[in-house]
């Protein structure tokens, strides 16, 4: 079985910074794709950043050059790095991985989720 579990988030101040993490956990065999999606208020769910294990990374426009993804693979854990964050950058962050475990074919798994609160 595998679980990602996320870090906190928590409430910012417009311009300031957070980084989030996600650890995986259980009978790894290997992490291919990860990253975050997110989710407002009312809004659908976007994705945020997706990186491959070759290392190409895909941004959302919106926060291409604010927001950093990078991975440790000894730990078996990447990072959301979000800087200058703005009020709409409030949501709820869900990370994911594409991870092939023992016994078990490459799948999707999520993290639990953790708010993001961007506000004076």
């Amino acid at each position: 079985q595998v679980q990602l579990t996320e870090s906190e988030g928590g409430l910012v101040q417009p311009g300031g910074s957070l980084r989030l993490s996600c650890a995986a956990s259980g009978s790894i065999v290997t992490i291919n794709t990860v990253g975050w999606y997110r989710q407002a208020p009312g809004k659908q769910r976007e994705l945020v950043v997706d990186l491959t294990k070759r290392g190409t990374t895909t941004y959302a426009d919106s926060v291409k050059g604010r927001f950093t993804i990078s991975m440790d693979n000894s730990k078996k854990t990447w990072y959301l790095q979000m800087n200058n964050l703005k009020p709409e950058d409030t949501a709820t962050y869900f990370c994911y991985g594409n991870i092939y475990a023992y016994s078990t074919p490459s799948l999707y798994y999520w993290g639990q989720g953790t708010s993001v609160t961007v506000s004076p």
